[in-house]
């Protein structure tokens, strides 16, 4: 299927609904990590999936994913 739209793609805001809905699942892979809530924002060019995570010391983090679709003309064949 051709891309028409890249900003955002229907697939990056797919994606990055995907990521936020198996936060359960991605946090029980985790050794020293709790993945304590998935946000997205899938208004932007790019989307934005952050990760707000505690570690077994208590210590919060956060980890940022960029979720970008590469034009059709891109895509090795």
């Amino acid at each position: 299927m051709i891309t028409t739209s890249y900003n955002p793609s229907p697939l990056e805001v797919e994606l990055a609904k995907v990521l936020q809905s198996l936060q359960t699942e991605l946090s029980s892979k985790l050794d020293t990590n709790t993945i304590e809530d998935i946000s997205i924002d899938t208004e932007k060019d790019n989307p934005d999936v952050v990760l707000k995570l505690v570690d077994s010391d208590g210590d919060k983090h956060e980890i940022v994913l960029k979720v970008i679709q590469r034009s059709d003309s891109q895509v090795n064949q």
